[in-house]
C-alpha cells in the first residue's frame, strides 16, 4: 500500500510540476521587461519585476474587444452545456429506455469528429442562417464540443442521488419539477459547478471553430492566432499569459465545489 502511495503521489507531482513549468515560464516572460522574453539562456528565477510587457499587450489595439467576445462566448456556452446536458444527464440516471448504454457510447463519439472536417460545412449553413461572424455561432461550436462532458458528468451525479429523497419530497407535496429544485439541485451543484467549469474552460482555449466562424468578432484566442506571424516574442507571452489567467481564476472562484464534488471537505 505505501508503495502504491508512493507511486501515485510522484506520478501526481510529475504531471502537476509538467503543467505547471510552462504556466511558470509564460508568467515569468509576461511579467517581465520586453527583452526578458528573447533573452537565452533563460533564467528559471524571477528577475526584473515590469508591467511593460503587459501594458504593450492591453494596449494593442483590438485586444479588449477579442477578451470581451470570449467572455461572452464562453458564458453562453457554459449556459448551454449545462442547460442542455443537466437535463439530459437526469433523463439518462432517472428512466430506463432501450438502447440507453449505445445512447452513452454514441455521446462521447462525437467528439471523434475532427472539427477540422467540419468546418467547411458549417461555415456555409453559419451564412446561410446568418450566424456566422456572431457569438451565438461560436457559442453553439463549442457547446457541442463541452455537452458530452456535461451529460455523462450530470447523469453520473444524479445516479449517485438516491431516487428516494425524491420520491420522499413527492409524498409531501411537491412536484417533479419543484422535488427537482429542492431536493436534486442542491445536492447536485458541485458536479454541476465542475461541468459549467470545464464548458468556460473549453470554449476560453478552442481557437479553430473561433478562427473559422468569424471576422470581426474574434475571441482572444482567434485573434492571437491571425496575429501570431506579426506580433513580436513578448506579445505572444502576454497573450497566453492572459489566456490561462481567467481559467486559473475561475477554477479557484468555484475550487470548494469541484473539492465537494469528490467528497475533500472544505478548509
Amino acid at each position: 500500500m505505501k508503495q502504491t502511495g508512493r507511486f501515485l503521489f510522484g506520478m501526481a507531482l510529475l504531471v502537476s510540476v509538467c503543467w505547471l513549468v510552462p504556466v511558470y515560464l509564460i508568467g515569468l516572460s509576461a511579467l517581465g521587461p520586453p527583452d526578458a522574453a528573447s533573452a537565452w539562456p533563460k533564467s528559471l528565477l524571477p528577475g526584473a519585476f515590469s508591467l511593460e510587457t503587459l501594458s504593450f499587450f492591453v494596449g494593442f489595439t483590438g485586444v479588449w474587444q477579442a477578451v470581451l467576445n470570449s467572455v461572452i462566448v464562453a458564458l453562453l456556452t457554459m449556459v448551454l452545456s449545462v442547460g442542455l446536458g443537466a437535463p439530459a444527464g437526469y433523463a439518462l440516471a432517472r428512466f430506463d429506455f432501450k438502447g440507453q448504454d449505445l445512447y452513452r457510447v454514441l455521446i462521447v463519439m462525437t467528439r471523434a469528429f475532427p472539427l477540422a472536417i467540419l468546418a467547411l460545412p458549417l461555415v456555409t449553413r453559419f451564412i446561410a442562417v446568418g450566424l456566422y461572424d456572431t457569438h451565438l455561432g461560436v457559442a453553439l461550436v463549442h457547446t457541442a464540443l463541452a455537452l458530452p462532458f456535461a451529460i455523462l458528468v450530470s447523469s453520473s451525479l444524479f445516479m449517485a442521488i438516491p431516487r428516494e429523497l425524491e420520491e420522499a419530497a413527492w409524498t409531501l407535496g411537491c412536484g417533479r419539477l419543484q422535488g427537482f429544485l429542492r431536493i436534486v439541485a442542491p445536492l447536485a451543484l458541485p458536479g454541476l459547478a465542475a461541468a459549467m467549469v470545464f464548458s468556460f474552460v473549453v470554449s476560453w482555449n478552442e481557437v479553430f471553430a473561433a478562427s473559422v466562424l468569424t471576422l470581426k468578432q474574434r475571441t482572444l484566442t482567434a485573434y492571437l492566432f491571425a496575429s501570431l506571424e506579426e506580433s513580436p516574442l513578448h506579445f505572444r507571452f502576454a497573450g497566453g499569459f492572459f489566456l490561462i489567467l481567467p481559467s486559473l481564476v475561475f477554477i479557484f472562484a468555484v475550487r470548494k465545489y469541484l473539492f465537494s464534488m469528490w467528497g475533500i471537505a472544505n478548509r
